[in-house]
């Protein structure tokens, strides 16, 4: 008997999925603990609809951020940092900082998780690089002055 799954079951599959199970073990256990519901043509075309959804709504998340890699990419972002006689910074600019002046300068919010930035300890020009979506990224240059 195929049915649509909704909730997880171990051993058959993850929520929204379509399986095949025997006839006995739909009757008398998912079907009444309401874990799945027997796949006639609704549920079948619920299940169509909520896939297409999920695709649609992955494909505009990319959109954006492909939309937001364009506006950042090559852009500088200038930072203000107190440092001693020698150049070397009282402290070290970190990736939150870097993502408020982001958010500031070019009105674009970043979370601070997503960027990768080396150790910024002196004055001079860095590079981060940003990962916006999964193999969608974009490299914001860091100029550190005092």
């Amino acid at each position: 008997m195929k049915v649509v799954l909704l909730t997880d079951v171990k051993g058959h599959g993850k929520k929204g999925e379509l399986c095949n199970v025997s006839d006995g073990y739909a009757r008398n256990y998912l079907l009444p603990k309401k874990l799945a519901v027997e796949a006639d043509n609704a549920a079948l075309n619920e299940l169509k609809n909520r896939e297409e959804s999920a695709a649609h709504h992955k494909k505009e998340e990319i959109n954006a951020a492909k939309e937001t890699a364009a506006k950042l990419e090559g852009k500088t972002v200038v930072i203000r940092a107190k440092a001693g006689d020698s150049g070397k910074l009282f402290g070290a600019v970190t990736s939150k900082e870097i993502a408020n002046e982001i958010k500031n300068s070019l009105g674009v919010e970043i979370d601070r998780k997503k960027m990768n930035v080396a150790d910024i300890k002196n004055h001079g020009e860095y590079t981060a690089e940003i990962r916006l979506y999964q193999g969608i990224t974009a490299k914001v240059n860091v100029k550190v002055t005092e």
